[in-house]
């Protein structure tokens, strides 16, 4: 008889005991780690699922972040805009209220405002975020503008705002009449006319009105253009008026209104009746002379340094007075070489707005690019520089009239004009980012709870089951060790 050894069964036992210690790691394992697996083939038909929907979480984490990132720099931006704003309205006030007393630089207090506000609103269009610049269009590493000293007084090759405002006042005022020459070529009548035709300097007629008894009013016309008044053989009546309308070189009009007077002094903007039409018509000639020397060296003056504040900031090339005639008859553009050039930002003809672009969803894009040359910022710009750079002498008996006429654009070209763009509309284009941004993160918030409860579906362990199941393996271990313990100590004669 053959007796079978206990080694084979025992075997077989032990094999059973790993196995159940197996199991007992892997329970242990999920217990600790909340998960079934750490592999996706742990997961078997379910890991195609569990790779889409970690895809799925990361791309949302991803969008997130993005707009976390966007949500700062629009944040700032709208700072910066926050601070244009109150820096123009700042100047607007002082241009307002200000006194016409001037400091020995020849500025008043509004105009020292303005010298702060401006050099203000240069450092926020330069502002930077994690090395970005915000107002600089896709050359984001490149700041917005030339520093405001550099912009109002040039380098020493380059000409700044305030010698192209010296230059344009030269030019619009070279004959000591705003570019007119006043003539009486008949005994009674008076002929205004501009001194060379197509000239973009100094005052242009616009319109000659006359209720001056038996006048014959006519122009402009002719080349270069005049008007005139014609008194004829009859005097006027007293009170009747002739108006002269000019238009400045910054696009407003101005109207000088000389009224016939038999009044004794001759009142301001009148002339006075002769004994005949000729005599009256010398002294129209001569009221013409006073009042349009008035206006050339007040409204003009203002109006000038604002159409060259105009031509600096809202060309590009600048645009300066071409000197190589005298008197200058045209404007020439600026050269690298020889004039600034504000902006540095990068220039393109497309929406600002689209020059930063970014994805917030997998379908979703919003567009949040800003250039300092829009619009709303360069009127901010142009105006608050011009009233920072232009001065005058308390020794000018013009010059109350001259920052009187300057005060009185500078509130009116600050104002909010409809039709055109203000820094409120680029805030509101802002503005519509950020919702999109937010209705964006609230849609993949929902949309990443589905996702990764369904991934805990799939991937996650109920800790009372697994718990439940240790138990069970523990118990089966532990009659499996002493089995086997036993049939190691079995004898031949424990056996019988």
């Amino acid at each position: 008889m053959t007796i079978e050894g206990v080694s084979g069964r025992t075997s077989y036992l032990g094999s059973s005991i790993i196995n159940l210690k197996a199991q007992l790691d892997d329970l242990t394992k999920q217990l600790a780690s909340g998960k079934k697996t750490n592999s996706y083939a742990g997961l078997g038909v379910d890991s195609g699922a569990a790779t889409g929907l970690r895809s799925q979480l990361a791309r949302i984490a991803s969008n997130n972040n993005t707009g976390t990132v966007l949500n700062t720099r629009l944040n700032i931006a709208n700072l910066s805009l926050d601070g244009i704003t109150s820096a123009g309205s700042q100047v607007k006030g002082a241009a307002a209220g200000a006194t016409l007393t001037l400091d020995n630089a020849g500025k008043t207090a509004g105009q020292k405002t303005a010298m702060a506000s401006f050099t203000q609103v240069i450092a926020l269009l330069n502002t930077e975020v994690g090395g970005r610049y915000l107002f600089s269009g896709r050359a984001t590493d490149t700041p917005a503008t030339q520093p405001a000293d550099v912009i109002l007084n040039g380098t020493g090759t380059q000409a700044g705002l305030s010698q192209l405002i010296d230059e344009r006042a030269q030019a619009d005022g070279t004959t000591g009449l705003g570019r007119t020459v006043i003539t009486s070529p008949t005994p009674t009548s008076v002929t205004i006319g501009e001194d060379v035709a197509g000239s973009p300097f100094g005052l242009k007629l616009s319109a000659i009105t006359s209720t001056l008894t038996g006048s014959t009013a006519t122009g402009p016309a002719g080349t270069p253009p005049e008007m005139s008044v014609d008194l004829g053989a009859t005097n006027p009546s007293d009170g009747d008026k002739v108006r002269f309308t000019f238009s400045l070189p910054d696009g407003t009009s101005e109207t000088i209104v000389l009224t016939a007077t038999t009044a004794t002094p001759v009142p301001d903007g009148s002339f006075a009746i002769g004994a005949d039409s000729t005599a009256t018509a010398a002294n129209l000639n001569a009221a013409l002379n006073t009042a349009v020397g008035t206006l050339a060296n007040t409204a003009l003056v203002a109006a000038s340094a604002v159409a060259a504040s105009n031509d600096f900031f809202s060309s590009s090339p600048p645009q300066r007075v071409d000197t190589s005639t005298n008197p200058p008859v045209a404007l020439r553009n600026g050269t690298p070489t020889d004039t600034v050039s504000w902006y540095t930002g990068e220039n393109g003809s497309d929406p600002a707005r689209g020059t930063a672009v970014a994805g917030i969803d997998d379908s979703i894009t919003v567009q949040y690019g800003a250039r300092a040359n829009e619009q709303a910022l360069v009127t901010a710009l142009k105006n608050i520089a011009v009233y920072a750079a232009v001065t005058t002498n308390a020794s000018n008996p013009n010059a109350n009239g001259q920052l009187t006429a300057l005060n009185s654009r500078i509130v009116d070209n600050l104002a909010v004009h409809p039709g055109t763009q203000s820094i409120q509309d680029i805030q509101a284009d802002f503005a519509g980012a950020q919702a999109a941004i937010k209705t964006a993160k609230d849609r993949q918030t929902q949309t990443g709870a589905v996702a990764q409860s369904m991934l805990d579906t799939i991937q996650g362990i109920d800790d009372n089951e697994v718990a439940a199941k240790i138990l069970a393996l523990q118990t089966s271990l532990q009659a499996s060790y002493q089995t086997t313990a036993s049939l190691y100590q079995m004898s031949l004669v424990k056996f019988l």
